[in-house]
């Protein structure tokens, strides 16, 4: 081949590596930039004249030194590529992002390509360092993620109340009362239901009504704890399970409840709206075949407070 030839090719070579859509970014043994293309030139805002011969770790201090030279070692020792994806490490080099479609990143997400290159010796005696501008992709994916994860929520709470739902809590305890037939923790179920509720609503409206059972569910919130699992049993009913509680635990927490209700106030269109709930507590101290005779257990404890006056707390013997 001639000279004229080689020259040629090197010349498509280098308009390729111009004008490509991925950085390119080649480094001699100690680091150094010796190529530097125009996606890197637009990305960084930096000149090939100003980037040439310079450090490498200079020019991006927000690189892991030490990660990056062992990932670069082990390519010259081995003389295979390595590779980087940007679900592990969501960019090597933090460039904005400037496409308007996926303006939600700051940055630029990137995958990212080491290459041994060989010389005319036969030895590895620079690395070309390839960079990928995968943000519409991590994007998208993040997006879905999100969507699902929300698809997810969504299937598993009531929508009114933004507790969970009866499927989404009764899985809950299902799941509890496996721990306990295989380790023997104890757990509590505490079900109550609004006192009077149909009065409420055929007094003041169903909007009214469905406000109270809004405000009842926040009020739940407030008083259980984070591992507690509260959920809507239908209509005015609610259901709070306490894992690793007793029967006299789960008593504190329903009395704390029963008189934060009581003393609260549902302020609705000028109406002030007082209410009371009526509770009761099954726990699995006692022999049980399944975890739906616990719930059986608390809703005929929430039968005994309720035919006893109501606005009490009942505990299942």
């Amino acid at each position: 081949m001639s000279d004229s030839t080689d020259l040629s090719e090197l010349h498509w070579l280098l308009a390729i590596v111009q004008s490509i859509d991925v950085g390119v970014v080649v480094l001699d043994r100690e680091y150094r930039i010796d190529v530097w293309n125009t996606f890197m030139e637009n990305r960084s805002g930096r000149l090939p004249e100003e980037a040439r011969q310079k450090s490498f770790f200079e020019l991006f201090p927000e690189v892991d030194e030490q990660w990056f030279r062992r990932k670069v070692e082990n390519v010259a020792t081995l003389g295979t590529p390595s590779f980087t994806i940007w679900e592990q490490r969501p960019y090597l080099l933090r460039f904005k992002n400037y496409q308007p479609i996926t303006g939600l990143e700051d940055f630029m997400y990137q995958n990212t390509t080491l290459m041994p290159l060989k010389g005319l010796s036969g030895r590895i005696e620079q690395i070309c360092l390839i960079i990928y501008d995968v943000t519409d992709v991590a994007t998208n994916r993040r997006q879905l993620q999100a969507a699902n994860q929300e698809l997810q929520r969504l299937s598993s709470t009531d929508r009114l109340t933004g507790l969970f739902n009866r499927g989404h809590w009764e899985e809950m305890l299902r799941q509890d009362y496996a721990r306990h037939c295989r380790y023997e923790r104890n757990a509590a179920l505490v079900m109550f239901d609004i006192d009077h509720f149909k009065k409420i609503n055929d007094t003041y409206g169903h909007q009214a009504g469905d406000a109270v059972i809004q405000q009842t569910a926040e009020l739940i919130r407030q008083c259980m704890r984070d591992a507690d699992i509260s959920g809507r049993y239908g209509g005015e009913e609610f259901v709070v399970l306490l894992p690793d509680t007793d029967c006299e635990g789960a008593m504190t927490f329903a009395e704390r409840l029963r008189l934060t209700i009581e003393a609260h106030e549902v302020v609705y269109e000028g109406h002030s709206i007082r209410f009371t709930v009526s509770l009761g507590i099954a726990d699995l101290s006692q022999p049980t075949s399944g975890y739906p005779q616990l719930i059986e257990r608390a809703d005929s404890a929430l039968y005994m407070s309720k035919s006893a006056g109501r606005n009490r707390v009942t505990v299942y013997r």
